[in-house]
């Protein structure tokens, strides 16, 4: 490792305030954990005189709290995330394939 990496702080840290997305879907592994998946629908900032631009952010959470509470929250809810990010790899037919997404250790509505 060089002196650089060794000295420079480093972090994954994510804070999202935005809008649940429309569908939040839950999905057994084949290891047995239960994962939920939704999107957080942030607003762009908006330049004068043009329309509304959104980001959606693809979430996934594997703790039972965040779990539950994202079963109580209505599409369109305000909330306030944080988590971590990661880039998750897979093998297709159609080969190597990638995401980024937020892995989620606490939500709370805003």
């Amino acid at each position: 490792m060089s002196a650089v990496a060794e000295s420079s702080p480093t972090s994954s840290s994510v804070l999202l305030i935005g809008r649940l997305g429309a569908t939040v879907t839950e999905r057994e592994l084949p290891s047995g954990d239960v994962i939920t998946v939704f999107t957080v629908i942030v607003d762009r900032p908006r330049a004068r005189g043009s329309r509304v631009q959104v980001d959606a952010i693809p979430c996934q959470a594997m703790r039972a709290g965040v779990r539950a509470r994202l079963r109580r929250l209505a599409p369109g809810s305000v909330i306030e995330v944080e988590g971590s990010l990661r880039r998750r790899f897979w093998r297709s037919g159609a080969g190597l394939g990638s995401a980024l997404e937020v892995d989620v250790d606490r939500i709370t509505t805003a």
